[in-house]
């Protein structure tokens, strides 16, 4: 999939969205890929993460299970799974903290892709590769739908990405004027709780 015809599918479900947004990581941004309103959308869903599947299969061809951060790479976690044959797990924060629970196994000889949704600054992934490393397992990469930094973003492992789009997030201390005259939501998940 090109890039257009990625965001072009953003665009169709309402998920690309304006204004002065708060990231999950705490920066601010004008633009916001709200995820969640393609995933409500399987065909849209399928097309995403069959071709990811196929960017996997082809830069990682050995890769044996997925895992994904809950709870937001769950459902591409899933999908991009069933598309290359594979068995998807997950792993979700425990008192902060990603852990691998619900009786799922990562065996000495597989190598797992951690597979998440968006990634801005990569935090998610880090953390559940740090995890799951913790547990002995063999991470080789990481992929998503769009690596919304530009290639910028630490995982920690390679990153195969369906595309990249760059988009800007500023700390809140050093907003550009137009979108400090905006107020800002919180339309995430993790992180900041109430908007300052």
């Amino acid at each position: 999939m090109t890039k257009d015809e990625v965001l072009a599918i953003f665009r169709e479900c309402g998920a690309m969205l304006e204004g002065h947004f708060i990231l999950s990581s705490g920066l601010r941004s004008p633009v916001f890929l709200q995820k969640a309103k393609v995933f409500q959308y399987a065909a849209q869903t399928e097309k995403l993460c069959n071709a990811l599947a196929e960017r996997i299969r082809a830069e990682f061809p050995a890769v044996s299970k997925v895992v994904s951060p809950a709870i937001g790479g769950i459902i591409p976690g899933y999908e991009t799974a069933r598309h290359l044959g594979l068995p998807a797990l997950y792993t979700e924060r425990v008192e902060g903290k990603f852990e691998l629970r619900r009786g799922f196994e990562i065996g000495p000889d597989d190598q797992v892709i951690v597979v998440e949704d968006i990634v801005s600054t990569g935090l998610s992934i880090r953390e559940c590769v740090e995890a799951l490393r913790g547990i002995g397992a063999n991470v080789v990469a990481a992929a998503c739908l769009i690596d919304r930094s530009g290639g910028e973003a630490d995982v920690g492992v390679p990153l195969v990405s369906l595309i990249e789009f760059k988009v800007p997030a500023y700390p809140a201390d050093q907003l550009p004027p137009e979108l400090a005259a905006i107020p800002p939501i919180k339309p995430g998940s993790r992180g900041i709780q109430g908007v300052k």
